[in-house]
């Protein structure tokens, strides 16, 4: 499984591939940072902040796209800016017919270190050595990434077990309806 991770960002949005599958050593593809000025106009950033993810899904060609799930900080325009970048990544991603996967922070903290309230430099720490690099990714935007993906390649089967239970549960039930709608007639 191949996954471009994304810490969305409008003035650095960092982006990893990793590949691999759950229980098995994972390898890093690429990592970097998309960057945009803090003094240009919205629309323009968020135009460079696609024409890079672009070049990323090109270049890397992603079976799954991870996102940061946004979630709410007192700065408020940090977040809208976040979520803003959020969504271009979302939007390249499914007019290419990917699937995102949408990770919070402490998913991601936990997944890759074991602890929810895990900080920059231990998540820093855990992808540099779950990937065997030689140091850790710089800057944090980018690590997170990685930890992104990470968390997506390991949680992935899980949740895609809990998602065809869920339709199987519900064709059954629909199935059942059906039945007794048939009968009551």
């Amino acid at each position: 499984m191949r996954v471009l991770g994304v810490d969305p960002g409008l003035t650095r949005c960092g982006v990893g591939v990793v590949e691999g599958v759950a229980g098995r050593p994972l390898t890093m593809i690429g990592v970097g940072v998309v960057r945009t000025p803090a003094d240009a106009e919205l629309g323009q950033r968020l135009v460079a902040i696609e024409a890079g993810i672009e070049e990323w899904l090109d270049a890397h060609r992603p079976e799954f796209v991870a996102v940061e799930r946004v979630f709410s900080q007192h700065n408020v325009r940090t977040v809208m800016g976040t979520a803003q970048a959020s969504a271009v990544a979302m939007l390249c991603a499914a007019r290419r017919g990917i699937p995102v996967a949408l990770h919070t922070p402490s998913e991601v903290k936990a997944a890759v270190t074991g602890s929810g309230r895990a900080d920059k430099a231990q998540v820093g720490a855990m992808v540099t050595r779950l990937l065997r690099l030689a140091e850790p990714p710089k800057p944090a935007d980018a690590a997170d990434a990685l930890a992104l993906a990470i968390c997506h390649i390991w949680r992935a089967p899980a949740q895609n077990r809990l998602q065809q239970a869920v339709a199987a549960q519900q064709a059954s039930a629909s199935a059942s309806a059906s039945a007794l709608k048939g009968r009551t007639r």
